[in-house]
C-alpha cells in the first residue's frame, strides 16, 4: 500500500496562496467541516483564537485522486531558492506537437500572470517546452 502525501507551503497568507493554487491546479478550497457554514465558526467552536482564523488554509482535488495543499502562516519571508517545487502539465504531454504544448503553457502562463504569478523565464530545449514561474509568495513552479 503507498503512503498519502500533503504538501504543505509556508507563506504568508495562507488564503490568498490558496485561492491562488486552487485556481492555478483545478483543485477547491478545502470547505469546512459538516456543520458548519465558515472556517471561522468552526475554529471558534474549537477555541481557536479569532487572531489565528487566518493561520492556515489548504485545497482539495475535486476528483480525490491529487494530493491536499496545505498553506501555512509562518512570520518569516521566502528567502533563497525553493528545494522542492512543482512542475504543471498543462501542454498535454509528449503525445502533442511541440507547437501546440507551447500554445497551451504560454496561454496558461498569461493566464496565471493575472492571479498574481510571475513569469522568470521560458525552455524550448531538445523537443521539449517549458516555463519557470514564481507564485504571488516567490515560491518558483513549472507550466510544461
Amino acid at each position: 500500500m503507498s503512503t498519502g502525501v500533503q504538501v504543505v507551503f509556508d507563506c504568508a497568507e495562507p488564503q490568498r496562496m490558496a485561492n491562488f493554487w486552487a485556481a492555478a491546479m483545478g483543485y477547491h478550497v478545502q470547505p469546512p467541516p459538516e456543520g458548519f457554514a465558515t472556517w471561522e465558526e468552526f475554529l471558534a467552536s474549537i477555541g481557536v483564537p479569532e487572531d489565528a482564523f487566518d493561520s492556515a488554509s489548504a485545497i482539495i482535488d475535486p476528483d480525490g485522486s491529487g494530493p491536499r495543499i496545505f498553506f501555512q502562516k509562518v512570520p518569516e519571508h521566502k528567502t533563497i531558492k525553493n528545494r522542492v517545487h512543482l512542475d504543471l502539465n498543462v501542454g498535454g504531454g509528449r503525445e502533442v506537437p511541440v507547437e501546440q504544448r507551447r500554445g497551451r503553457v504560454d496561454a496558461e502562463a498569461e493566464r496565471l500572470a493575472t492571479l498574481g504569478a510571475t513569469t522568470v523565464r521560458s525552455y524550448d530545449e531538445n523537443g521539449e517546452y517549458w516555463v519557470a514561474m514564481l507564485d504571488p509568495e516567490g515560491n518558483e513552479f513549472d507550466l510544461q
